[in-house]
C-alpha cells in the first residue's frame, strides 16, 4: 500500500514534535522540582497531537500529571493518526465501509473487555503480593478444561453453570494451596531474594500444570457446547437502514455487526466481576484488609490483620478469575494444554499498560489493546498478514508504554505486597 506525501509529512511532523516535547517538558518539570515520572509522556503526546501550540500550553501551565490529562492527550494523538491514515489511503476498507468500521469497533470492544477480564486476576495478585504470577495462563487453561470435562464427559447434560462454578472452586483451592505451600516462605525472611523466588516458583507451577494436564487428557483440542444462544437481532432493521452520504454515494452505517454469544457472555461477566472486585476492595472489611497488606504488611499485622491469610486469599482469587475467563471461553475456542500462553502474554501487556496493581487500569488497558488490535487487523488488506500481525500490536503498545510512562495509565510508583519487609 503506497501512502501519499501528505501522510509522510504529517507523520514526520508528529514525530519531530513528540521527541521535542519529551525532552523539553521533562526539563520543565525538573526545573520546577515536580514529579518527572510522567513528564516525558505528557510532552510526547502534547507535541504529537498539537505540535508547538500544545507544547507551549503545557510549558506555560506545567499541569499536574493527572490520569485525565495523559489519557486525553493519548486519545487525541491516536485520533489524529487514524484520520491521517484515512486520508493516506481513501480506498482502504477502514474508510470506505462504515459498516465494517462499526463491526470492528464493536468486536474490538468486546475482545478488549475479555482481555481485561484475564488481566484482572493478574493485577489483583500483583497489587497484594507484589508477585507476578507466570502461572496465570495455566489457571485460564484449567478453567476451560474443567468445564469441558464436567459438562461433556463426566456429567453430560448438566447445567453449564455448575461446570463453571466447579472450575472456579477447584482453581480457588489450587491457588490457595500453592500460595500457602510455596509463597509463604517469602514473607518470613527465609528467602534471600524473594522477587526472583516468586518468579521461579510460579514458572514451575505453570510447567507442572501444563504438562500434568497434557499427560492426563492428551494434546488433542477439545471444545464445549455453547451454554446458551441469544436471539438474533439487527439494528437498524433491514427494511429501515441508516444511510450516510459520502463522495462515493450512499452506504449503510451498519452493514454487519455480529457478536457471538460466548464472547458477549464473557464480556458481561467481566464487567460484573470488576464491579464485584471494586466493591470487595473498597466496601468490605476483607477488601480493606487486603489493601492494608498491600501497603504495609507489618502495620497491617499490628492492627490485627493476618497478612498470610490475605495473601493466600488474593492469590486464590486471582487464579479463580483467570479460571473463570477460561470457563466462559471454552465454548468459543478449541482448548489445548498450551492454550493459556498467548492470553497470559496479553495479560502482562495489559497490566503494564493499565498500571501495575490497578484493577480499573487492567480493565481499561484491555479495552485499549482490543481496539488497537481490531483497528490494525481490519485496516490490513491481506487477511493472512492481518492475523499474523495481531501479537505485534500488543508489543508495540507495551514498548511505547514502558518508554513513555513506565507506571502505566493508572499505576502507582511502587506497588508491592512485600513492602515493609526489609
Amino acid at each position: 500500500m503506497e501512502f501519499p506525501l501528505l501522510f509522510w509529512g504529517v507523520l514526520a511532523w508528529m514525530i519531530f514534535w513528540a521527541v521535542a516535547g519529551s525532552i523539553l517538558i521533562k526539563r520543565r518539570y525538573l526545573a520546577r522540582d515536580l514529579d518527572t515520572s510522567n513528564a516525558a509522556f505528557i510532552g510526547t503526546m502534547a507535541g504529537a497531537s498539537l505540535g508547538p501550540v500544545g507544547l507551549a500550553a503545557v510549558w506555560a501551565a506545567t499541569p499536574r500529571a493527572s490520569v485525565y490529562l495523559t489519557t486525553s492527550l493519548a486519545l487525541l494523538t491516536v485520533l489524529i493518526v487514524a484520520v491521517t491514515f484515512s486520508f493516506a489511503d481513501p480506498d482502504n476498507i477502514c474508510v470506505v465501509s462504515g459498516g465494517f468500521v462499526a463491526s470492528q469497533f464493536v468486536n474490538g470492544l468486546i475482545i478488549g473487555i475479555i482481555y481485561g477480564f484475564m488481566a484482572l486476576g493478574l493485577s489483583l495478585i500483583f497489587s497484594i503480593l507484589g508477585v507476578v504470577s507466570f502461572a496465570h495462563g495455566e489457571f485460564y487453561m484449567i478453567g476451560g478444561m474443567l468445564v469441558y470435562f464436567i459438562t461433556e464427559v463426566w456429567f453430560p447434560g448438566i447445567n453449564p453453570l455448575m461446570g463453571v462454578l466447579g472450575a472456579c472452586l477447584v482453581a480457588f483451592l489450587l491457588g490457595a494451596a500453592f500460595e500457602r505451600l510455596m509463597l509463604t516462605p517469602m514473607y518470613h525472611g527465609k528467602i534471600d531474594r524473594p522477587i526472583e523466588y516468586g518468579i521461579l516458583v510460579t514458572f514451575g507451577l505453570a510447567f507442572t500444570l501444563q504438562y500434568f494436564v497434557q499427560a492426563l487428557v492428551g494434546a488433542n483440542p477439545v471444545k464445549a457446547q455453547r451454554f446458551l444462544e441469544f436471539p438474533r437481532w439487527r439494528f437498524p432493521a433491514e427494511a429501515d437502514p441508516i444511510w450516510i452520504k459520502t463522495s462515493r454515494g450512499s452506504m449503510t452505517l451498519f452493514e454487519q455487526v455480529t457478536i457471538s454469544s460466548p464472547r458477549f457472555t464473557a464480556a458481561i461477566t467481566c464487567i460484573l466481576v470488576l464491579a464485584a472486585l471494586l466493591f470487595l476492595m473498597h466496601r468490605t472489611w476483607t477488601g480493606k484488609a487486603l489493601r492494608a497488606v498491600s501497603q504495609d504488611r507489618e502495620a497491617a499485622a499490628i492492627t490485627g490483620i493476618n497478612p498470610n491469610t490475605m495473601n493466600m486469599l488474593a492469590f486464590a482469587l486471582g487464579g479463580m478469575i483467570a479460571a473463570l475467563a477460561g470457563a466462559l471461553l471454552v465454548q468459543a475456542f478449541s482448548w489445548l494444554p498450551q492454550v493459556g500462553a498467548i492470553p497470559a502474554m496479553r495479560s502482562f501487556v495489559i497490566v503494564v499498560l493499565g498500571g501495575l496493581g490497578s484493577l480499573p487500569g487492567a480493565f481499561i488497558g484491555g479495552i485499549m489493546v482490543g481496539l488497537v488490535e481490531a483497528a490494525g487487523t481490519g485496516c490490513v488488506p491481506d487477511a493472512q498478514k492481518a492475523a499474523s500481525y495481531i501479537p505485534a500490536y500488543g508489543m508495540i503498545v507495551l514498548t511505547l508504554t514502558l518508554l513513555l510512562r513506565p507506571t502505566g495509565m493508572f499505576g502507582r510508583r511502587f506497588a508491592s505486597g512485600m513492602h515493609g519487609q526489609g
